[in-house]
C-alpha cells in the first residue's frame, strides 16, 4: 500500500489537473458512470490570499478525509515537505468553500489541492508524520486525485458599517501577507481622485492578521459618508508610508479586480450607542458587541435591578477608558461576579472630570454620568445564561502541552482538550472559579502531527479538585453546557520540532532517538559532554542520515568513534538549509545545516540523557555524569560567555558560533526546568 501511494505521487512531479480521470469516464458505461460519480474529486480555483489561508472551492471524499494543500515544490517531487497545510477532518460526502489554514505563508506560485483518505480511523492527518504510511491520498486512473491552482498573495479587508465622531475608524480585519498598512480613502477614489482622496493610514503592520485596527484620519470626515478601506504594502520595507510623496512607493495590494479594498458607511456625530447580544458567560465577564462614545468615556454593565431603580446597587462592572469614537468586542470584567442566567444591561458613560476613571458610584453620580438621547440613558439589555466560556487561538507547539488563552468558569473545574475524534487527550489542574489566561495544559501523549483541537470547560462535580470524567466514564466532572451543547473552541496545532532520547545502555558503537519530529525534514547530531567547553563541532559524535518531513521512531545514529565510558550525550535537531540531504553543518562551519529553533520554547531543540556503555561482561565502563548535573554544568558555563571553537574560510566566524551556544544553552536550560 505504501509503495502504490509514494508511486502515485512521485507522478505528481508534473502536476496536471486531477478532474482528467472524470472527463475519462464520460465515454463510458452507465454504471462506469455511476460509481465514477461517487469517486473522489476536488476543484481549486485561481486566487488572490493574504497568505494565511486558500479555499478549496470543492472536495468529494467518499469515505471521509481531508483535503491537504501542497506548495510549488512538490513540481520537484518533494511530496512530504511540500505540505503547506491541512483541512480538518472532512466526513463523507461533498464539501464546499472549505477553508485551510497554511502552516506557512503563502509564496506565489503553483498550489495543489490533493484529497486524501482516513486510513487509520483516527480522524488526525498523518500522512506527513508517517512518512507516508498512512492517510494516503484518493487516486484514479491518472495518479492521486488533485487540482492545481496559481496562489497569489497579497491581503485582505474588512471594514463595517459605524458611527464616527469624524477623527477615526475602525477596520475590522486586515490580513497582510508582507506587511504593510491600511488607508482610508473616501469616495472620490472611485473617480480617480487616488492621493486627494486619502484621508488616513494605519501605523505599520506586520505581515499576518490584525483586527479591530483604529485609524486615525489626518483629514475628518465631517458629514455621512462611505469610506474606503484599502491595504497597502510596504515595498521600500522602512516601515512609514511614503506613497503620497512617491506613488512608486508601497503601493496598494491588488487582486484580480484591482486594489484590496472595503466599503463602509460612516455616520457622523451619531449619539452614543451600546449594542450587546444574548450571550454564554462564566459569570465573570461579559463582551459588549459594539459601544460608540462621542467624547470618549466607559460603558458600565447594570443587572436588571436598574429597572427597579438601584442606579448604584446595579452596577456589575465597568470598562477601562475607551477613547471617543466606535469599539467593538469591547470585555467588561464584573466586579461581582453572575451566578444565575439573568439580563444585564450595558450603558455608555461619559467621563466628565477627564481624568480616565470611572466615578459615577463613588461621586454619587455627580462624575461620569451617562450618555442620554431623548429617552434617557443609552442603554441595550442582552440576556446572559451563566456556564462557562472559552477561547484557544491557532499555536505552535512542540507536542507535549498546548495554551488555553482564556477560560471564565462559573464553579471552577478544569479545561479539557480532546482531539479530533473526540477523545480526552489532556487535562489542566483544578482551576477555580473566575477568569484564567494562558493555561498550559499537558497533554497525555505527545503529538507527532499537526491537528485540530479542541478545549472544553468542564465542572468538578465531586468536589476532590482532580479531573475524573475520563476515569469515571463520564460520571463525574461532565462539560459546562449551553444551548448548542458542550462549551467548546477548537484551533489548529501546528507541531513544530521536538526529541524524546531517554536513558540507555549501548555497545558504544551507536544510540537510539526515542522519537524526533522535523517538519522540514533535517538530521539529529548527537553530540557528546565537550560541549561543555564550547567544542561546537569537535563535540559531534556523529549524525543520523537525512530523515524527511514528519516524526520518525528508534532512529539508530551511528557514532564515528565509539564511546569509551559512560557519559551524557545530547542530540539536535538539524535543517536540511541547502536542500541536499547531507549533513554539512560542521564542515561548512556552521552556515549550512543549522540547528532548529521552536517559537513555543527557548533556544535549540535538544534532549540529554546518560548512556550507560556495556562491557564485554555485562557492567559497565563508570565515570557517568549525572544527566541533570551536565545539563546544569553546561547551561552555567554557556550563558557566562565560556570561549568557543571559532571558524575560518566561509563559515559564521566567532558570532555565528556564540548564537549557536545561546541557542543551546536557552534549550538546555528549559530541559533543565522540565526535570
Amino acid at each position: 500500500m505504501r509503495k502504490r501511494i509514494l508511486t502515485a505521487l512521485i507522478a505528481l512531479t508534473v502536476v496536471t489537473s486531477g478532474l482528467a480521470g472524470v472527463t475519462a469516464a464520460e465515454t463510458g458505461t452507465d454504471a462506469e458512470l455511476a460509481q465514477q460519480a461517487d469517486a473522489a474529486s476536488v476543484t481549486f480555483e485561481n486566487q488572490t490570499t493574504g497568505g494565511d489561508t486558500v479555499t478549496v472551492d470543492s472536495v468529494t471524499l467518499p469515505e471521509g478525509g481531508y483535503v491537504t494543500i501542497h506548495g510549488p515544490s512538490l513540481a520537484d517531487g518533494d511530496t512530504l515537505g511540500s505540505v503547506a497545510g491541512t483541512s480538518e477532518y472532512l466526513g463523507p460526502g461533498t464539501h464546499e468553500n472549505v477553508t485551510v489554514t497554511l502552516t506557512d505563508p503563502v509564496s506565489e506560485g503553483s498550489y495543489t489541492a490533493m484529497a486524501h483518505q482516513e486510513t487509520d480511523g483516527d480522524q488526525t492527518y498523518e500522512f506527513v508524520a508517517s512518512n507516508a504510511g498512512v492517510d494516503g491520498p484518493y487516486t484514479n486512473a491518472d495518479g492521486a486525485v488533485v487540482d492545481s491552482a496559481t496562489v497569489t498573495p497579497s491581503a485582505t479587508v474588512s471594514m463595517s458599517d459605524q458611527p464616527t465622531t469624524g477623527d477615526s475608524v475602525v477596520v475590522d480585519r486586515v490580513v497582510l501577507s508582507e506587511g504593510g498598512f491600511v488607508t482610508i480613502h473616501d469616495a472620490s477614489v472611485n473617480e480617480g481622485a487616488v492621493l486627494d482622496s486619502i484621508r488616513g493610514t494605519s501605523t505599520y503592520l506586520s505581515a499576518g492578521v490584525h483586527e479591530d485596527v483604529r485609524v486615525s484620519l489626518d483629514d475628518p470626515v465631517t458629514e455621512n459618508t462611505t469610506l474606503v478601506p484599502m491595504a497597502h504594502m510596504d515595498t521600500d520595507d522602512n516601515q512609514a508610508y511614503t506613497f503620497p510623496e512617491n506613488t512608486s512607493t508601497d503601493g496598494p495590494y491588488t487582486n484580480a479586480d484591482g486594489a484590496v479594498v472595503d466599503t463602509a458607511a460612516v455616520t457622523v456625530g451619531q449619539d452614543a450607542m451600546a449594542s450587546m447580544n444574548d450571550q454564554v458567560t462564566g459569570g465573570n465577564a461579559v463582551t459588549v458587541d459594539s459601544v460608540y462614545v462621542p467624547e470618549g468615556g466607559f460603558v458600565t454593565i447594570h443587572d436588571s435591578s436598574l429597572n427597579d431603580g438601584e442606579t448604584f446597587d446595579s452596577v456589575r462592572g465597568t470598562s477601562t477608558y475607551l477613547e471617543a469614537g466606535y469599539h467593538t468586542d469591547v470585555t467588561v470584567s464584573l466586579d461581582s461576579a453572575v451566578t444565575n442566567d439573568t439580563t444585564l444591561v450595558a450603558m455608555p458613560h461619559k467621563d466628565t472630570d477627564g481624568d480616565e476613571s470611572y466615578t459615577f458610584v463613588e461621586s454619587d453620580g455627580s462624575a461620569d454620568g451617562p450618555y442620554t438621547d431623548g429617552t434617557g440613558a443609552v442603554t441595550d439589555n442582552a440576556a446572559v445564561t451563566v456556564s462557562a466560556t472559552v477561547s484557544m487561538d491557532s499555536q505552535l507547539s512542540g507536542g507535549n502541552a498546548v495554551v488555553v488563552d482564556s477560560v471564565d468558569m462559573s464553579e471552577g473545574g478544569f479545561v479539557a482538550i480532546h482531539g479530533p475524534t473526540g477523545a480526552v487527550v489532556g487535562s489542566s489542574e483544578y482551576l477555580a472559579a473566575g477568569v484564567h489566561e494562558d493555561v498550559p495544559v499537558a497533554l497525555d501523549e505527545r503529538l507527532t502531527s499537526s491537528q485540530a483541537l479542541t478545549a472544553m470547560p468542564h465542572f468538578d462535580t465531586d468536589g476532590d479538585d482532580t479531573y475524573d470524567f475520563v476515569t469515571s466514564d463520564g460520571a463525574d466532572d461532565g462539560p459546562y453546557t449551553d444551548a448548542d451543547g458542550a462549551v467548546v473552541d477548537s484551533a489548529e496545532v501546528v507541531v513544530e520540532a521536538n526529541i524524546d532520547f531517554a536513558a540507555q545502555s549501548s555497545d558504544g558503537e551507536s544510540v537510539t532517538i526515542d522519537s524526533v519530529t522535523l517538519q522540514d525534514g533535517g538530521f539529529v547530531t548527537i553530540h557528546d559532554a565537550t560541549l561543555l567547553e564550547g567544542a561546537t563541532f569537535d563535540s559531534i559524535r556523529g549524525t543520523s542520515m537525512y530523515l524527511g518531513p514528519g516524526t520518525h521512531e528508534n532512529v539508530t545514529v551511528t557514532l564515528d568513534e565509539p564511546l569509551s565510558e559512560n557519559t551524557t550525550l545530547v542530540p539536535m535537531a538539524h535543517r536540511d538549509t541547502d536542500g541536499d540531504e547531507a549533513y554539512t553543518f560542521e564542515e561548512s562551519g556552521g552556515s549550512a545545516d543549522g540547528p532548529y529553533a521552536t517559537s513555543f520554547a527557548p533556544g535549540a531543540v535538544v534532549a540529554s540523557a546518560p548512556v550507560t556503555v556495556q562491557t564485554m561482561d555485562g557492567g559497565d565502563m563508570g565515570n557517568e555524569m549525572d544527566g541533570d548535573q551536565m545539563t546544569e554544568e553546561m547551561t552555567e558555563t554557556m550563558t557566562e560567555g565560556t570561549a568557543v571553537q571559532t571558524t575560518g574560510g566561509s563559515g559564521p566566524g566567532f558570532t555565528g558560533i556564540v548564537a549557536l551556544m545561546a541557542l543551546v544553552a536557552a534549550a538546555l536550560l528549559a530541559v533543565r526546568s522540565q526535570r
